[in-house]
């Protein structure tokens, strides 16, 4: 299991979450369900950001309170897009600040910092660890990255762009060449779901992606978006940067594949995290929940956690359970609509 894992999250009048929230997480795979609009995509942004900011940097100067004070504002900002940096904070009369520590295992000293309505660049940083992390924390957004990555990376660092910056950030490891292959180890007993669906290689060659299939060798832009989410994960698996440690942070990884491919991404992220991958998942689909908690039967370690969020009204709140039959019914909105609609066809059979 992942060395430096992300063990807890304390969070309060940051974007949605209005109130404070005590999150803790598996250093295996953790599950973030809810409606539209309760949070997922903010929570798993926020501690990619931090994850980043605590890994990166040319040296432990950036850990020096001033640097990582700009740093986090940096990051927020460029991952999250708001106006000012204070847009972050949850809406409210008057003024409010956002609070966040997040503390990591076997690192000495959380990471806390808070920010105001009325700030605009700056964050202040109360608690920082004293080195950087270890680990290369990864963000894979709901869209595939392979067919916009030739000189992509190059485009955002010069032009003003409407991606955030967690697209530069995986574009940029995508482009770390792949490691050499030994028949049998781990890498490729974590990829092969995945290459029994897309074929049997991904390449790269003057800044363009390749796809090896039966058929032949196919440009990326000329496959199927789901084949190319695949090839992403593959590609960033034989690099080495999710290979026996790291996290990887994906936004609705069920989005554009079919139930075959959910399969596999399932059996990849159990291999990845039963090797030392801390995994999120921001997810609607009962499907893959249910095929991750049948996957991690097999964990040498506790594989599987949930954490689950409910708005009501301007409130959200939040449970988090090991099994999804823990989660009350009134969390899973969107998951018991697709129930809803099954047990409909079933009764139209009958």
């Amino acid at each position: 299991m992942s060395t430096q894992a992300i063990e807890k999250l304390s969070v309060s009048s940051f974007g949605p979450f209005n109130n404070r929230y005590e999150l803790s997480f598996l250093p295996t795979i953790n599950v973030i369900v809810g409606d539209n609009g309760t949070g997922k995509s903010q929570l798993l942004k926020l501690l990619y950001s931090c994850t980043n900011v605590l890994h990166n940097g040319n040296d432990d100067s950036d850990l020096l309170k001033t640097n990582l004070q700009r740093n986090i504002a940096d990051k927020l900002i460029g991952v999250f897009q708001p106006d000012a940096l204070g847009r972050l904070a949850t809406r409210q009369q008057g003024r409010a600040r956002a609070d966040i520590t997040v503390r990591y295992h076997n690192v000495k000293n959380r990471l806390k910092f808070s920010f105001a309505t009325n700030s605009k660049t700056e964050v202040r940083v109360d608690s920082f660890p004293s080195g950087r992390l270890e680990s290369t924390p990864v963000f894979l957004p709901s869209r595939e990255l392979m067919s916009i990555y030739p000189g992509f990376v190059s485009l955002y660092n010069t032009r003003q762009t409407s991606f955030d910056e967690t697209w530069r950030d995986t574009c940029d490891l995508l482009g770390r060449p792949p490691l050499r292959r030994v028949k049998g180890d781990a890498i490729d007993d974590a990829i092969k779901p995945l290459m029994d669906i897309m074929g049997t290689d991904v390449t790269e060659e003057g800044g363009h992606f390749y796809l090896h299939r039966q058929e032949g060798i196919l440009e990326m832009p000329l496959v199927a978006e789901g084949l190319r989410k695949l090839a992403t994960i593959y590609r960033l698996v034989r690099s080495g940067v999710l290979s026996g440690s790291g996290y990887l942070f994906w936004d609705e990884p069920e989005a554009n594949l079919n139930p075959a491919s959910q399969v596999a991404v399932a059996q990849t992220i159990v291999k990845l995290a039963d090797c030392g991958v801390q995994v999120f998942l921001g997810t609607h689909s009962s499907f893959l929940m249910r095929q991750l908690e049948y996957e991690t039967k097999s964990m040498t370690a506790s594989g599987l956690g949930f954490t689950a969020f409910k708005r009501e009204g301007v409130d959200v709140t939040a449970v988090q359970e090991k099994r999804i039959e823990d989660i009350p019914v009134d969390y899973l909105a969107a998951i018991n609509a697709e129930y809803n609609q099954a047990d409909m066809l079933l009764a139209e059979d009958d």
